[in-house]
């Protein structure tokens, strides 16, 4: 089982959702610094209106869907919706191999990490905006 550190600084969001979620179903461990730093791809009022209905679902009795709008959360949430059935079996013992993080952890500063170059001239928004908005 290898080790991959990504940092998410600038990496568009599903790209680094579906590079994770490959990753780690090949057997790695797969960890995520800088989560709220990645950016969402297309226009902003789409996006946050997308969330913001997401969030507001939920019915009378409050049975879900339950999104959190803290950014490392939002993250692993997209990561395990391209994982098989996370409720058991293969896609649980994935999900339970992905780590990530808002900022930077003490443990992870002096290792080696892969970056992933940010788009050029696109509209979007930073994942942290997004969390901040819904």
């Amino acid at each position: 089982m290898v080790r991959i550190i990504i940092d998410g600084n600038g990496a568009v969001f599903g790209r680094i959702c579906s590079f994770t979620a490959k990753k780690a179903l090949e057997g790695n461990e797969v960890i995520i610094v800088n989560s709220e730093k990645t950016i969402m791809t297309g226009n902003k009022k789409d996006t946050i209106a997308k969330y913001s209905s997401i969030r507001k679902k939920g019915g009378h009795s409050q049975k879900g869907p339950k999104l959190s709008n803290v950014p490392h959360r939002i993250l692993k949430r997209a990561i395990r919706g391209m994982l098989p059935d996370h409720r058991k079996g293969q896609g649980k013992e994935t999900l339970k191999r992905i780590k990530c993080y808002d900022g930077m952890p003490e443990e992870f500063k002096e290792e080696k990490m892969m970056k992933v170059n940010a788009p050029k001239k696109l509209k979007f928004m930073e994942l942290k905006e997004l969390a901040s908005k819904i």
